[in-house]
């Protein structure tokens, strides 16, 4: 048997889940095409999602084309759950992105589509809703190849195109135009072709033009568009066929050490937790003990699993195994997490990069008696969606969230509701910043010396590193000169300090070195009682490290950087005018402006705080004509006054607030 896991991504509302529901149809898995308007469709299974009609969570489902078992995974469209499809790109086989044939390339669609070509992930593209009123099949095709990929070829045509009769035609050999097309661009990435082309009178034969299409399609080179309407099902043949004929398959194996990735995490009737796992290489099976590894784990996990359910033909069925190549859930898994490598690290794919969330709020609950719920509820949905941030203040018993977007806000809102019973509401929304060293400082603080209260000698530079390196740490001293324990307290904790700088934000792209260590060894009364005010602790490392730490970082100077946006804008060319203004008010660089005809683009950056704003002024000054595409690009320097952001710790930077807090009286610690 063979398998593909196929994806199905698209900007919101292109008609990626009605697609979902046609393919199933097609094979027979499903009676009747369900309707995301009626809340009937097979994939989208949350309450939430069926009211608010958009996919939300990801899902699974299966079935068989042509001899091979499809596992087709439906994702989110909309851009505030980018991190859901963030996390199923790494398990794909293929994808399929899905284009409306009426709104044409979004912004959404070119997000995912530089992850896609990244990734060389192989993909096929859908250009849906043909039936629509305003479908422009070759203006998208022409959009295609200019904002997408160069590297894209039509595979039919369109009749009747924005009615409900719009049919599709197949292109065959005997369309001239289509094969020259198909020639011209397959010879570019090929130059054994390009000279069975140019040696042959009668051209390359049509045969092997189709054998070169496919194994060019399976690596990422050539993307092959497809017209048709999931709503009617026109094309959508001719779209399975190519599912089978131009994606790759693999067949099950189990040799080589077990190898998979958890890409989603959710909890079952009794509170369970279920793993959603693809394996690379060899199998696990039930009642196993397996090994799991996150990002940043040293030793890692384990856990046993205690049932294991494969996707087969629309429903999911028990198994004894999970081999190589297929999908399955995996329960028994109490400690996993999603993102977790099972087994064997060294087949792990490639993760994509999408932007990191740039919002914040605060949430809190109408309920006070539904604090320590509230925790609870948000530590559950901080398993299946790591990137929502949960952020606990303790000291004014406030919990923050790290959001995409407001309507991420709404679905956490409304969830918290349904399934916890959990009233809440939220301030407002703020942007998060970065801090990045401006220059060096180091500080040490000496067991023994005052004001040193801490058992302890912890010495640190801070030192700027380069863009997107993120933490290094780094160690001047011997291993051998402490016990590694002590060692391990100084750089965990170095890390979790880093979280707040000296304005609150997390620090990044630094290096930090460990220059002085120093300790009491384990010291005993008689008969051998431990002695701890004479004994150095890994506590007393963990407490005297954030003193030292920030005061290197102090010394160093940090400079805040804020999230901005890449932005289009497309407007008539008599509006530009007002436009300019605006875009300065709102610290947005513009680029010189595109006129072509009566039409302008401009393209540049602002703060990703002003977007929304932009968004809200744009229709009004351009006749309701402009429209606006806009993606996370980069940080760059806050211009203006310096955002500072509340801290949640004992504050190391108010050294006696924090000595307060940390020990019972400040007398030297003894």
């Amino acid at each position: 048997m063979h398998t593909l896991n196929l994806g199905i991504l698209a900007h919101v509302d292109a008609g990626k889940t009605s697609l979902t529901e046609r393919l199933l149809h097609n094979a027979g898995v499903i009676d009747t095409v369900g309707r995301v308007d009626d809340g009937s469709t097979q994939t989208d299974s949350l309450a939430l999602e069926r009211q608010r009609g958009i996919t939300i969570k990801s899902a699974v489902v299966s079935f068989a084309v042509d001899g091979v078992t499809v596992n087709l995974i439906d994702t989110p469209g909309h851009p505030d759950f980018i991190a859901e499809v963030e996390r199923v790109l790494g398990v794909l086989d293929g994808a399929v992105l899905v284009v409306s044939a009426v709104e044409g390339v979004q912004a959404q669609t070119r997000i995912l589509m530089r992850a896609l070509r990244r990734l060389r992930i192989p993909t096929l593209v859908f250009v849906n809703k043909t039936d629509r009123r305003g479908a422009r099949c070759d203006g998208v095709l022409a959009d295609l190849a200019r904002r997408l990929s160069p590297s894209v070829v039509a595979m039919g045509s369109v009749g009747d195109a924005g009615t409900r009769r719009a049919r599709t035609r197949a292109f065959t050999a005997g369309d001239p135009a289509f094969v020259t097309a198909l020639t011209d661009l397959l010879t570019t990435h090929d130059d054994d072709l390009l000279a069975a082309y140019v040696d042959g009178a009668a051209g390359v034969p049509y045969g092997r033009l189709r054998e070169r299409l496919a194994a060019q399609t399976r690596r990422a080179l050539v993307h092959p568009v497809y017209f048709g309407s999931a709503a009617t099902g026109a094309g959508v043949a001719e779209l399975t066929a190519a599912v089978a004929e131009f994606l790759p398959v693999s067949g099950l194996g189990v040799e080589g050490p077990a190898s998979g990735t958890v890409f989603k995490v959710e909890r079952g009737p009794a509170g369970e937790k279920i793993a959603y796992a693809r394996m690379f290489s060899g199998q696990v099976r039930t009642r196993e003990r397996v090994r799991l590894l996150g990002d940043g784990d040293q030793e890692g996990r384990e856990g046993k699993i205690s049932a294991i359910t494969v996707f087969d033909n629309g429903t999911d069925v028990r198994g004894d195994a999970l081999p190589a190549g297929r999908i399955g859930r995996l329960r028994g898994l109490h400690t996993v997490r999603i993102g977790d490598t099972i087994g064997n690290a060294a087949g792990r794919p490639a993760r994509s990069h999408f932007a990191p969330p740039t919002l914040e709020t605060v949430v809190t609950p109408c309920r006070r008696e539904d604090r320590g719920a509230l925790h609870i509820a948000l530590g559950h949905l901080a398993e299946q969606d790591p990137l929502i941030g949960v952020r606990r203040d303790e000291v004014r018993q406030e919990v923050s969230l790290s959001l995409y977007g407001e309507v991420q806000k709404e679905v956490i809102q409304a969830t918290l509701a349904d399934e916890y019973g959990i009233e809440v509401g939220f301030r407002e929304t703020t942007t998060i910043c970065l801090e990045r060293p401006a220059g060096t400082g180091a500080a040490v603080e000496f067991i023994d010396v005052e004001p040193n209260p801490f058992l302890a000698t912890v010495g640190l530079r801070v030192e700027p590193a380069a863009f997107g390196s993120g933490v290094e740490f780094r160690r001047e001293v011997e291993l051998g000169s402490m016990p590694y324990s002590l060692m391990r307290a100084v750089e965990d904790t170095a890390t979790e300090t880093l979280s707040q700088g000296i304005h609150g934000w997390r620090v990044t792209d630094c290096t930090v070195t460990l220059t002085h260590s120093g300790y009491w060894p384990r010291q005993s009364h008689a008969h051998a009682v431990f002695d701890k005010s004479m004994s150095s602790t890994a506590g007393d490392f963990r407490n005297l490290t954030p003193l030292v730490l920030m005061e290197a970082l102090r010394r160093a100077g940090t400079t805040v950087y804020e999230p901005v946006h890449r932005f289009r804008a497309e407007l008539p060319a008599d509006t530009l005018g007002p436009l300019v203004p605006v875009l300065a008010r709102l610290h947005a660089v513009p680029e010189p402006p595109v006129t072509e005809g009566g039409a302008c683009t401009v393209e540049g950056v602002v703060p990703a705080a002003r977007v929304h704003e932009l968004q809200q002024l744009l229709p009004g000054m351009t006749r309701g004509e402009g429209v606006l595409e806009s993606a996370f690009a980069d940080y760059r320097p806050v211009d203006g006054p310096v955002p500072h952001r509340s801290r949640t710790d004992r504050d190391p930077l108010n050294r006696k607030e924090y000595l307060l807090r940390t020990l019972r009286r400040v007398d030297g610690g003894r």
